[in-house]
């Protein structure tokens, strides 16, 4: 169990105000100010400071929170284990952005279970900025992400090249044709990703790379779900940029039509990235068995 101090940190670090963190943990607001200043006095240092009406944590209180965390998660997983009376089942928590998360990781997570009965990992799916924040608050042990990130700060390896392309609806004028110029693309009925997307990052780079301004780039909507974006494209309510991994079945059925557009190609990579080696076991087997699950297939 965790020590309540603790776990009265983390929800004003939360909160960032004292009365919402007490009537959050059903405690008077000197209660929780009384811990906080233990805390404090306990390791001799500032961990929250006021600005105005909120809180704010010092640098050693986001040092200390990062710790916090992590001490409330494998609290959390032990009292789990225990009360399950399975000690011997293995909890693992992962990540992934949209498009491996929707299309790409679930069948390969569904048959690593089947191979591994006795170790169960959670998968949360966001987009990438939300994802690295997991990952340094120490949410997460592993995730894979399809946008850029920071090499010299997180551990990475590749997991696969992945190509995106023009998908239009099967009615459209574009899926009659060979190719299509990029300027026709950018005038028409673009459906967007919303900007932190890992698929629109990079849409925009290789834009930028073309000699384009992302300003200029407005498109009809911007669409947060995958789903809901293929959806519209069968309706040819418009077309996209998206990757080919999302598309796959949509293709195969002939609802969507993938077409070039002239000298111009887009690919990424999806990446494996991690901060910690504390489950470097878990993590190794479970990178090479993503690695080599097309031969498994």
């Amino acid at each position: 169990m965790i020590d309540s101090r603790v776990h009265t940190f983390i929800t004003v670090a939360k909160t960032k105000n004292f009365t919402r963190a007490a009537e959050a943990l059903n405690l008077t607001q000197p209660g929780v100010y009384q811990q906080i200043q233990y805390l404090e006095r306990y390791y001799g240092t500032k961990f929250i400071q006021k600005e105005g009406r909120t809180l704010k944590l010092t640098e050693e209180g986001e040092f200390f929170l990062q710790y916090a965390k992590e001490i409330a998660n494998i609290s959390a997983e032990m009292e789990r284990n225990l009360r399950n009376g399975a000690p011997t089942i293995k909890r693992h928590h992962i990540a992934a952005t949209m498009t491996i998360g929707g299309y790409v990781i679930p069948t390969i997570l569904g048959a690593y279970k089947k191979e591994n009965p006795n170790t169960n990992i959670a998968l949360s799916v966001s987009n990438t900025s939300v994802i690295l924040k997991k990952i340094i608050d120490r949410e997460v042990e592993l995730a894979l992400v399809e946008g850029p990130f920071d090499r010299i700060k997180f551990k990475h390896r590749k997991f696969k090249e992945d190509e995106l392309v023009l998908a239009v609806s099967k009615s459209h004028d574009f899926a009659k044709r060979k190719f299509v110029q990029l300027d026709e693309v950018l005038k028409g009925n673009l459906i967007l990703r919303e900007p932190d997307s890992g698929t629109r990052e990079i849409f925009e780079g290789e834009l930028i790379s073309h000699g384009y301004s992302v300003d200029t780039i407005s498109g009809c909507m911007e669409v947060e779900s995958i789903t809901a974006t293929i959806s519209l494209v069968k309706e040819n309510v418009g077309y996209t940029i998206i990757s080919r991994e999302a598309i796959k079945r949509e293709v195969k059925e002939g609802s969507i039509v993938i077409v070039p557009i002239e000298n111009f190609t887009m690919y990424r990579d999806f990446n494996f990235i991690y901060l910690y080696e504390k489950e470097m076991d878990f993590m190794e087997d479970f990178i090479e068995y993503c690695c080599n699950y097309k031969v498994l297939k």
